[in-house]
């Protein structure tokens, strides 16, 4: 009989949690940043890393801090991950990872997690390593300054409340949220085009980062300058960041019901390599 267990990792297993991340790079790339920034200590991680070995080797990670995120979860593990999660009882605001794992996990969770606010059970993965042929980067798209975080901040708080249906400013008066946004514009992953009384016509962040994918978030266009084809220029202009500064693919993941997204990201180049999944509280 095969020899399993499932345990919360320390700073020793560092390697080895780093080495199953390294199997999925571009879907892990969220996770392994923070891991490779943090280490394993979960003060500094802002969340436990828990393990699944077989036979003695690490083969699955479940990350549970404000998110859970199961990575490379074999079925057996995700009951596993299951069982401790139903053991510690909710602290996250969502769960989010790959869509099988992700059902499985959601599936076990929901007796006593439940109800969601919101399942999204399908949001395709998009993937480029390549600028558009077609496509013209937009010129006025550049990185955010740090004295522009005030002008972006807004635009950055319309965008999640959008997306999330929840303002980021809830609960903590969104001190968290405000250290997050500062933290990207500060680290030159913000961008955005402004308008010329100042605001924001167009941001987006790249999210998360390593040596080998990076991932684009928060793309956002003013209402106002929906529909008029500036999304696509937009984004090619944070692209041509993406590839040129940070990792050489980038990726991003999408509602599946927000086509114009969808058609504005495949005009840019990228190609659908898998799905995510997300449940809300």
């Amino acid at each position: 009989m095969t020899q399993t267990t499932s345990r919360v990792l320390e700073p020793s297993d560092l390697d080895a949690a780093l080495a199953v991340l390294d199997r999925e790079p571009v879907v892990n790339a969220f996770v392994t940043s923070r891991v490779q920034i943090a280490g394993l200590d979960p003060w500094r991680l802002g969340g436990e890393m828990w393990g699944w070995y077989e036979s003695g080797m690490l083969t699955s990670l479940c990350y549970a801090g404000a998110n859970l995120v199961p990575i490379c979860a074999t079925p057996r593990a995700v009951r596993a991950f299951a069982d401790r999660a139903r053991r510690a009882g909710r602290r996250c605001s969502s769960i989010v990872g790959p869509a099988d794992a992700t059902t499985q996990l959601w599936r076990l969770l929901e007796p006593t997690w439940g109800p969601a606010r919101e399942v999204r059970g399908r949001q395709p993965l998009m993937v480029t390593d390549r600028m558009p042929a077609r496509i013209a980067p937009d010129p006025h798209v550049r990185r955010v300054r740090k004295d522009e975080l005030e002008a972006v901040l807004p635009a950055c708080v319309a965008m999640f409340t959008e997306e999330v249906g929840i303002s980021p400013l809830a609960g903590d008066g969104g001190l968290l949220y405000q250290a997050r946004v500062a933290e990207l514009v500060g680290t030159g992953r913000s961008f955005a085009r402004f308008g010329t009384d100042g605001r924001v016509v167009f941001k987006a962040e790249i999210g998360a980062a390593t040596d080998r994918a990076c991932q684009i978030q928060g793309v956002w266009v003013a209402p106002e300058y929906r529909g008029q084809g500036l999304a696509a220029p937009a984004m090619a202009a944070v692209l041509r960041y993406a590839l040129t500064d940070i990792a050489p693919v980038a990726s991003l993941y999408v509602n599946d019901f927000n086509t114009p997204a969808r058609r504005t990201y495949q005009r840019v180049g990228f190609q659908e390599t898998g799905a995510l999944m997300s449940v809300l509280f």
